[in-house]
C-alpha cells in the first residue's frame, strides 16, 4: 500500500516540475499532473531501454522529467485530448 502512495507522490512531483519546464498550456488538476508523470516515467523507461538496451521498466527521476516533458508536448502537438481526456472538457453548442 504504501508503495502506491509512493508511486503517486512521485508521479506528482515529475509531473509538476515536467509542466513547469514544458512551455504552454497543459491540461490541469492533481490527477492529470500525477498521469503526466506516471505517463513520463514509462516514456522515460523507453528512451532508457532503446539507449541502453537494457530491460524495460519505469524510468528514474531524470528520465521520468524528459519523458513527461515530451508527454506534455506531445499532448498540445497531436491534440490528444481527443483520446486521453485529462483537462476540462470544453462543450460546444449546436446552433
Amino acid at each position: 500500500m504504501l508503495y502506491i502512495l509512493w508511486f503517486l507522490f512521485i508521479g506528482l512531483i515529475v509531473g509538476l516540475i515536467a509542466k513547469a519546464i514544458h512551455p504552454g498550456k497543459e491540461p490541469g488538476g492533481m490527477i492529470a499532473t500525477i498521469v503526466i508523470g506516471i505517463a513520463g516515467s514509462l516514456i522515460g523507461g523507453m528512451i532508457n531501454w532503446l539507449l541502453f538496451q537494457g530491460s524495460f521498466g519505469p524510468a528514474g527521476i531524470i528520465m521520468s522529467i524528459i519523458g513527461g516533458v515530451i508527454f506534455c508536448w506531445a499532448y498540445g502537438k497531436y491534440n490528444l485530448s481527443k483520446y486521453i481526456p485529462l483537462g476540462d472538457v470544453e462543450e460546444t453548442e449546436d446552433e
